[in-house]
């Protein structure tokens, strides 16, 4: 029986420590702007050989932001994962709400991160674009539920 609670634990949140370990490498110097533009430019050239400087900082700009949604709405459909079907009743009745909390959290904490990495920068608007996408996979996440399962919002109310 012990076997089989620790499995269902593994399962249920090693996804979610494995992408919140994956975000924070992502913080580092590996994808920084000079770093990630080394591979954005050559492909933009590539594909738009007459496209002016201004026109690939300004895409290399757009998928930078657009990452930072897709990774954290990842982290949120994740931690909705987790909690909603933890063995802790407080986690899953408020699954969103400790969701949110952990994303926004782990934003903050990954841009106060950035304030010490040489070729980073840690900014307030890149939290706020974070807890965005992490709102869209919570939002999805619960979407997905209520469509599937019938389930509302929280187990704890319905």
């Amino acid at each position: 029986m012990k076997t089989r609670a620790t499995r269902e634990l593994i399962w249920r949140y090693a996804p979610l420590i494995i992408w919140m370990a994956l975000i924070s490498y992502a913080s580092s110097n590996e994808f920084s702007a000079l770093n990630t533009s080394r591979v954005v430019r050559p492909i933009l050239l590539w594909l738009f050989p007459n496209i002016t400087d201004e026109s690939i900082w300004l895409a290399h700009f757009l998928v930078r932001k657009v990452s930072h949604i897709i990774e954290y709405a990842v982290l949120g459909w994740l931690a909705a994962r987790a909690f909603e079907g933890s063995s802790r009743a407080y986690l899953r009745q408020r699954w969103f709400v400790a969701g949110l909390l952990l994303i926004v959290i782990h934003a903050l904490l990954d841009e106060y991160h950035q304030i010490f990495v040489p070729s980073r920068t840690g900014s307030l608007y890149d939290s706020g674009i974070d807890i965005a996408g992490g709102l869209i996979g919570l939002i999805g996440f619960a979407y997905r539920r209520r469509r599937v399962t019938g389930r509302p919002w929280s187990s704890g109310h319905g």
